[in-house]
Parts: structure tokens; sequence; C-alpha cells
């Protein structure tokens, strides 16, 4: 008998789950969020990086060595915009996953700024 009523009660609590998840899903508000996200996404599509520095070439250069020789791993990209230089660093696809790398980087470096790469 207490095994019967176990199953009963995860059949109830699986059950209720499902229909719950089918109603959120459904729901306009979620619609509008995801066609709200999909509009963000064509335009800020191909996803962000981390500004390490904007300025002149010599200080960019010297940020560059630096942060290689910390984070060896880490996609490097020294960038020339006239008349200034950038240091670009990492390839994420998310904003999310950006700032989360910031934050790791922001222990060595100062003024970090996430960049969408936009098309």
């Amino acid at each position: 008998m207490k095994k019967a009523v176990f199953f009963f009660f995860i059949f109830l609590t699986i059950n209720t789950t499902l229909v719950a998840q089918n109603k959120t899903h459904s729901s306009e508000e979620v619609a509008k969020l995801i066609a709200k996200k999909r509009a963000f996404n064509k335009e800020y599509g191909f996803g962000y990086c981390i500004q390490l520095y904007y300025g002149d070439e010599t200080k960019a250069r010297e940020l560059k060595d630096k942060f290689a020789l910390l984070f060896p791993k880490i996609l490097i990209k020294l960038d020339y915009e006239q008349p200034y230089w950038k240091v670009l660093i990492g390839k994420y696809k998310t904003k999310l996953e950006a700032d989360r790398a910031m934050l790791i980087y922001s222990k060595e470096f100062s003024g970090l700024i996430v960049i969408p790469l936009g098309k």
C-alpha cells in the first residue's frame, strides 16, 4: 500500500510539473520575451568581446603583451581605428559569458568593457 501511495505521489508531481511547463511555454508574455530576444540577436548576432584598452599604440602593445603572459590561451586582437588602438580579448557567444570572463580579468586590469560584435 505504501508503494502505491508513493508512486501515485510521484506521478502526480511529474504530471503537475509537465502541465505547469506547458502553460509557461504557451504564455503570451514568454512569447513576447522570445520575440524580443530574437530581434536583439538579429542586431547583435555575432557575439561579444572585451575591450581591454583604447588609446595610444605603445600602451596598447604593452597591455596586450601583459595580458598574453597572464592568460596565454585567450584570443587577443590588436585593432587600429584611426587615431586610436584597441586591445580586444576573447570571443563570447553571449553577454553573460563575456561578463563572467570580465570579472576574472578585472582582477588584473581595470577599465574593461564588453563590446557587441555587430554586423
